[in-house]
């Protein structure tokens, strides 16, 4: 099963009911259909593996992160019949992605490095070889600081700054309180805040 870190313009939105077919369908045993699953869903977790992990997000994604979301599906593929429906099939692939992550990170596997925001591309005209120079610093001292978050802080902080989940997605996802959610959360945007301070 190969995930396509291009595939289509999906940004990890559940299109709802067909999501719900799809899962139902897979969970029958209909292999088409989880592949479907997988290539809507496979981009967006192989960005976020990407961004946990520290490998580069898209084309040039870490092999960390690449068989962290292998795994995680052929996992999801094997629990398909523990699957309930309480949460969206995206929300459910979210945690387990992320408790895949948060393992390797807690083992101290070794990861490439932090690369979790991409560069801004400046339009053309602001593009001055300053500029750009001040860009490339400015993301480098980005990654360095969020890779002096803890592992469950950086999880939160990506989940919510760059997947846009609710805290209790991320309480979810990360297997804590929505309340310790909150908590990490503050800490990691504070630490944040004290390592970009030159950057302000």
């Amino acid at each position: 099963m190969a995930i396509d870190a291009d595939a289509g313009a999906e940004t990890g939105n559940d299109s709802g009911g067909d999501d719900a077919l799809l899962t139902a369908r897979a969970r029958e045993g209909d292999e088409a259909a989880f592949e479907a699953l997988v290539h809507r869903h496979g981009p967006v977790l192989l960005r976020l593996a990407g961004q946990l992990l520290g490998g580069r997000a898209g084309v040039g994604a870490s092999a960390d992160a690449e068989d962290a979301v292998q795994d995680a599906f052929v996992s999801a593929w094997r629990r398909l019949p523990e699957f309930r429906g309480d949460a969206a099939f995206r929300s459910w692939m979210y945690r387990i992605v992320t408790n895949r992550c948060l393992n390797l990170l807690r083992a101290g596997r070794p990861t490439d490095p932090l690369e979790a925001v991409a560069e801004p591309e400046a339009p053309e005209a602001l593009a001055s070889p300053a500029r750009a120079a001040e860009n490339r610093a400015a993301v480098r001292a980005l990654r360095d600081a969020l890779g002096g978050l803890s592992p469950e802080q950086r999880a939160c902080w990506v989940l919510r700054e760059f997947h846009g989940q609710s805290y209790e997605e991320i309480a979810q996802a990360v297997g804590i309180t929505p309340q310790a959610v909150r908590g990490r959360l503050f800490r990691a945007r504070r630490y944040l805040m004290e390592a970009m301070e030159a950057w302000r």
